[in-house]
């Protein structure tokens, strides 16, 4: 642990990190940064590192924990052992079993649960790097992360500390504030200024408490700020590359529908005048041997004509002969 600073707040009222009072610290926000998770989400809060993951809904196991009208939260808070200067003993202590119980419920309430009959969703939020406030920290990346999973919600929890530090109150302490101070107070909240999670270690007079409470309410804001920025831009770049992933894929559909549509068009052409040439054949046909059969019919009638002549003159013939045999 370092030495204890000589003061917390400079005669300019800015802090040891060269915050004011009423300012927190630089957050980042990764969405998605997981693939075989639900859901997943990476936060820096200040020298704060902390990853969340979610899983299900999915079946229970044991099953004798599942109800059967509602789903079952769990969640895991852990802090790495290599995230803190004094390397900590690997596995959950008194600690890491309280701050999962206070996240569980602050973020239970804002889950339907009731969705998802005898079913499980678990979280797990590991700590990278610990530098004061990271059970908040921890929650707010396990609320980005069920909203990743697509988990039905209420609304997004944000989280913020206050404490007290040279009796004066102070947001997001960092490290040494928090080992120093005189007062901390996280607290949880939803958009709509619904507490979920308040703790207090300290001493705080009446005023000074709701002095805090507006701070940290105020602190929760800006929080829900990032985070929702941070799932608006995520689902905005993917839906840009899933519509980059279809104009790529399209030329080449739209080219095989295409040469097929000209394929189909172009053979029911060929077919259209196949069949036309064949009427036009049988056409020809028909008219062809009608004009032979006219002209075979013109034919005959004139050999009818020359063979019925002579006939003519034969009875002539006779005639004259019968008028010789008359006269003698």
């Amino acid at each position: 642990m370092n030495d204890k600073p000589e003061k917390f707040i400079d005669d300019n009222g800015l802090r040891l990190d060269g915050r004011k009072a009423n300012q927190i610290r630089d957050i980042k926000i990764e969405v998605g940064v997981l693939s075989r998770a639900d859901g997943s989400c990476y936060l820096e809060m200040g020298n704060n590192k902390v990853i969340a993951a979610v899983y299900g809904p999915r079946e229970v196991h044991p099953r004798h924990q599942q109800k059967s009208t509602k789903a079952i939260v769990r969640y895991k808070y852990n802090m790495a052992s290599f995230s803190v200067e004094d390397r900590k003993r690997p596995g959950p202590d008194r600690r890491s079993i309280e701050v999962s119980k206070v996240s569980r419920e602050a973020l239970e309430d804002m889950v339907f649960t009731e969705y998802f009959p005898k079913s499980a969703i678990d979280i797990f939020v590991e700590v990278l790097q610990a530098d004061a406030g990271t059970r908040t920290a921890a929650i707010n990346a396990a609320s980005v992360a069920l909203a990743d999973a697509g988990i039905p919600m209420r609304g997004l929890v944000s989280a913020c500390a206050v404490g007290k530090v040279d009796e004066t109150l102070v947001l997001d302490l960092n490290k040494d504030e928090d080992n120093y101070g005189q007062a901390d107070m996280p607290i949880a909240m939803t958009p709509d200024g619904k507490i979920t999670l308040l703790q207090m270690d300290g001493n705080l007079t009446l005023e000074q408490f709701k002095e805090a409470l507006e701070m940290a309410q105020e602190g929760c804001r800006q929080v829900y700020e990032f985070q929702r920025e941070a799932l608006l831009d995520y689902y905005a770049k993917k839906e840009e590359i899933e519509e980059i992933a279809v104009v790529e894929e399209a030329p080449e559909e739209v080219i095989e529908e295409s040469v097929a549509e000209a394929v189909e068009v172009e053979g029911v052409k060929a077919a259209d005048a196949k069949e036309a040439e064949s009427d036009k054949e049988i056409e020809e046909d028909v008219e062809e041997e009608s004009t032979q059969t006219s002209e075979t019919s013109d034919t005959s009638e004139e050999e009818t004509t020359e063979t019925e002549e002579p006939e003519e003159e034969d009875e002539s013939i006779i005639d004259e002969s019968d008028k010789k045999e008359e006269a003698f």
